[in-house]
């Protein structure tokens, strides 16, 4: 899911915790962590909603959350944020945090 200063609102208040994977086209990590976000998408669907925002088209967001490197995950629950992960790292580490969330 592309999240968008438009559908940001929506999103944290949809009543479920939000994992948001800042990323750009032209980053190598992000690239490697893409398949990994997407997976965590699909198997946590029902509980977890996952979503993606280009820091390119969405700098207003990246400003508002103060990202600074990418790939920056953030974990949020009831609206703030609860935990984040910055740079490339391995599934497990991704699960770990949702699992904290919920």
């Amino acid at each position: 899911m592309e999240i968008t200063t438009e559908n940001f609102s929506e999103i944290l208040n949809a009543g479920k915790p939000v994992v948001v994977d800042f990323w750009a086209t032209w980053c190598g990590p992000c690239r490697k962590v893409a398949p990994v976000i997407e997976e965590l998408a699909e198997e946590y669907k029902d509980r977890v909603i996952v979503g993606k925002v280009d820091v390119e088209e969405q700098d207003d967001l990246a400003f508002q959350f103060g990202i600074r490197n990418i790939p920056t995950v953030l974990f949020l629950k009831d609206g703030k944020v609860v935990d984040k992960i910055v740079g490339a790292t391995v599934k497990a580490a991704y699960e770990e945090k949702i699992k904290a969330m919920l």
